[in-house]
């Protein structure tokens, strides 16, 4: 086992002793030509050693030529070979005119060139298939590799059976499947094409697979719940590669194989961005991320870096996960200058402070109490942080002289029956109607995120993890979805395609029911509908059945980006909206939470709060426990 290990290495990594060993062989089939010849004797051996050396010379610079001077052989393929043949022939021809016509050796025998081209090529195809045989054999016998068949087989694939052949992988592909029958039968990278989709039931009880890899770097929401629905009538795990926009900027590398999540079957394709507009906005400015920390504003840092930023100032008030934070995003931040800073964006004398160190031209508010029911116990506090923080901050950014200010709102700010929803709600008309004053200002409103921090997908995946019943508020709830990423991805391009006093809105097709999102998440679990309890717990203060995307008075226009729509309500007059401002921060700590409510009714009147809230449930619904 040690010799098969150096032999590796000497092969993979040294390319001089590669050359030396295929010069060694070069030698030995002229030998063998000539011994061949002359039945097995050496007459005229000086003809033949210097002969040998011209040989040599002309043959190692054919291989160097070709490509061939490295020691992967264990990959060795139709084109590798195709490589030996190309540099043989023409060295052969090199060889066969410097003899004959430059040096006038006609004394060398002409059987000789014939024998010696057929012999080498025979030997250096012949050592590299049998590297390739003998290394698959002896990691077949050591089962130090998991048999593992691939969903799809196009260029994805192939990329990561490359990847997955190199030294130390894990695993062994034992073949494809793909919906292309054409493909049936044939063999790409030396690995058959067994079926179709559809046979993988039949073929994992035919051939001893370990694991399923789903390589479709490309592939839908919809395409990849086929894929899981047929993975799941086998007993045999599965995983799949990155999405392709992952791979494409680098994020990943295509063999970093993970499980197959929630957000894979979101039930539609995630909303690409208009990278090269984006990166001429981003590019060489200074740029400010409030709320850094958390699950939005940490990816928009993420992905505002790969646009290369003059500066880049995260604000955040939790100073272990800024900690994290600054330690994640340092070795990425290229020739940006990274400023993380422990701040309450509400602390004026603190952000001026900030601004006069940075000059952000762009601000992105991701800072924000997002969690209604904790809201609906604290309303003074979500109050302040959501609408007073934001005018505060507002302030500040427009006599800094900052040209762009992107508000993150909410679905829930739409008819809102929760305190947070209404302080979003505040927010965008605080943006709708603010003068311009040389700042572009617009919000965003988008659903739920998946797996962003408190949200439901992680809690039902705690709970899975645990063996717990998983609590449901409602079987019949239902809310917009969207992946962290989509949630960014809407955030940056409003940045470029949004004007002063917008709401951009993303289009998320139909609300996804909640009860499918929890059967998704039992599957994935690798668990059985019938092993997991569901708990229904009642809607929650603030909480109700539906979420919507537009009041009806809003205009809801196109914008030059196909998914993204843009909102317009009926315009108000700053100077009263100010005024109402001023007397809900009047009333923020004086006469308790119900003062603060009627006031913001006020200003939203479209507003609704206490029995309100919880229209749409039946009084006399108690919580239930039933077997998903």
């Amino acid at each position: 086992m040690k010799i098969i290990n150096l032999a590796k290495a000497l092969l993979s990594k040294n390319s001089w002793f590669v050359g030396a060993f295929q010069a060694v062989l070069i030698f030995v089939s002229l030998i063998l030509a000539w011994f061949l010849r002359f039945d097995f004797t050496l007459p005229n051996r000086g003809l033949l050693l210097s002969a040998a050396c011209l040989l040599i010379l002309i043959r190692m610079s054919a291989i160097v030529g070709f490509g061939l001077l490295h020691g992967w052989w264990r990959y060795t393929g139709l084109s590798d070979t195709l490589d030996v043949v190309k540099a043989v022939v023409s060295g052969s021809a090199v060889f066969i005119v410097v003899m004959r016509y430059f040096l006038g050796a006609a004394s060398f025998p002409r059987a000789v060139y014939g024998l010696e081209l057929v012999l080498t090529a025979g030997i250096l195809i012949g050592v590299r298939i049998f590297s390739r045989v003998l290394a698959e054999s002896v990691r077949q016998d050591l089962g130090a590799s998991r048999k593992v068949l691939l969903i799809g087989a196009g260029a994805g694939a192939q990329t990561v059976v490359r990847e997955i052949n190199r030294p130390g992988s894990e695993y062994a592909p034992i073949g494809y499947v793909d919906d292309d029958r054409s493909k049936v039968g044939l063999k790409i990278e030396g690995i058959p094409v067994l079926g179709t989709v559809d046979q993988i039931p039949e073929l994992v009880s035919s051939y001893p697979v370990d694991e399923i890899l789903i390589a479709v770097p490309s592939a839908s929401s919809r395409q990849m719940q086929r894929f899981v629905e047929v993975c799941e009538r086998t007993a045999v795990k599965f995983r799949t590669v990155p999405a392709l926009r992952d791979v494409i900027t680098q994020r990943v590398s295509i063999s970093d194989f993970r499980d197959v999540d929630v957000e894979d079957l979101l039930g539609r394709d995630p909303v690409e961005i208009d990278l090269q507009s984006l990166r001429s906005a981003i590019h060489g400015r200074s740029v400010m991320v409030t709320g850094a920390v958390g699950s939005i504003g940490s990816e928009v840092c993420r992905q505002i870096l790969e646009h290369e930023p003059r500066v880049l100032v995260c604000v955040d008030q939790n100073e272990t996960g800024m900690f994290h934070l600054d330690r994640e995003l340092s070795p990425r931040r290229r020739t940006a200058t990274l400023r993380c800073q422990v701040a309450d964006t509400g602390d004026r004398k603190e952000m001026e402070r900030i601004f006069q160190e940075s000059s952000p031209d762009a601000i992105f508010h991701a800072a924000a109490y997002k969690h209604v029911p904790l809201m609906e116990t604290h309303v003074a506090g979500a109050v302040q942080n959501n609408v007073f923080g934001l005018m505060s901050l507002l302030e500040v950014a427009r006599e800094s002289e900052c040209k762009t200010f992107i508000l993150i709102s909410s679905d829930k700010a739409v008819n809102p029956c929760s305190v947070m929803g209404a302080t979003k709600r505040i927010g965008e008309l605080i943006i709708g109607h603010l003068p311009q004053n040389g700042m572009r200002c617009l919000s965003v409103r988008f659903g739920n995120v998946l797996g962003s921090n408190g949200s439901v997908v992680p809690v039902l995946q705690e709970q899975l993890r645990r063996n717990e019943p998983l609590t449901v508020t409602h079987p019949d709830m239902k809310r917009f979805f969207m992946t962290i990423r989509e949630a960014v991805s809407l955030v940056l391009q409003a940045s470029v395609i949004g004007e002063h006093g917008d709401t951009l809105v993303l289009e998320m097709g139909q609300p996804l029911p909640i009860m499918d999102l929890v059967r998704t998440l039992i599957r994935l679990s690798g668990k059985d509908e019938k092993q997991v309890t569901i708990q229904f717990t009642g809607l929650r203060q603030g909480e109700r059945l539906t979420e919507e995307l537009f009041y009806e008075n809003e205009e809801v226009c196109k914008t030059s980006f196909p998914k993204i729509k843009k909102a317009r309500g009926p315009l108000q007059d700053w100077t009263a909206l100010a005024n109402r401002l001023e007397e809900l921060e009047a009333t923020l700590f004086l006469n308790g939470s119900e003062s603060v409510r009627r006031v913001m009714k006020q200003i939203v009147p479209e507003y609704s709060y206490s029995a309100d809230c919880k229209i749409e449930t039946d009084e006399d619904e108690k919580p239930r426990v039933t077997a998903a």
